[in-house]
């Protein structure tokens, strides 16, 4: 290979290889960008800015050898959204969802650990809990219910056996317990039952001791302080 040759080929290689992290006339990101680890300066993400503006899918990697992709986000041209996943090292969805100005918006699916079964449905509004937040056990049944406003516990709550008992049905108010709750065992038994005000017991609840139903009368610290023993049967 001639002199002259190696340095033209030289030359086009470092072309090339600079060919990212470009600034546009107004000193704005445009094209390609790439951006490393500061110690190791090993990849940590890469994508397109179009002025300024991300656009398309970016690609997060954690700090290895390997360069695992551990996050994506996928910009919408239209707006100032971005679909978000987020992986575990191998290669796992760990969550997904949407993001707008950099909040969540809409809804969000976890899942089980090393596992494509959905762990949790949720959904936001301006970065805050709205409606019925569901999780799963892995077999894909349901295990709980929380109903959400502004991120707040507002509504009924309900809580399941794998078997499809309801093991726990209870209504928030303002993020604490108010109004009638009924707690049961995986037999479908009670095993207690009563009233709730501000997030504390009041009034006569029914629990279940020894095979018995008791009676259980509350105070206003929603303790009990008398009880009356009842047959199960009752």
């Amino acid at each position: 290979m001639t002199k002259s040759l190696f340095i033209f080929l030289l030359g086009s290689i470092s072309i090339f290889a600079q060919d990212f992290n470009k600034l546009d006339a107004e000193g704005k990101k445009h094209g390609l960008w790439k951006g490393f680890y500061e110690a190791s300066k090993r990849p940590r993400y890469e994508g397109t800015f179009d002025h300024g503006k991300e656009v398309g899918l970016f690609k997060f990697f954690d700090d290895t050898k390997a360069g695992t992709v551990i996050a994506t986000r996928e910009f919408n041209k239209n707006d100032n959204s971005c679909y978000t996943i987020f992986y575990n090292q191998k290669s796992n969805k760990v969550s997904e969802g949407k993001v707008v100005n950099k909040l969540f918006e809409g809804e969000w699916k976890y899942y089980h650990e090393d596992s494509p079964e959905i762990m949790t449905i949720e959904f936001y509004k301006n970065n805050k809990l709205n409606g019925n937040r569901k999780v799963f056990y892995k077999s894909g049944k349901i295990a709980e219910e929380t109903m959400y406003v502004n991120g707040i516990k507002n509504g009924v709550y309900k809580k399941y056996a794998e078997n499809g008992v309801v093991l726990e049905e209870t209504k928030f108010v303002n993020g604490e317990y108010d109004g009638l709750a009924i707690f049961k065992n995986p037999d479908n038994e009670i095993v207690g039952q009563g009233m709730f005000k501000n997030g504390k017991k009041t009034g006569m609840w029914k629990m279940l001791e020894k095979g018995k139903l008791i009676d259980v009368n509350m105070n206003k610290q929603g303790k009990k302080f008398q009880k009356r023993v009842k047959p199960l049967e009752e």
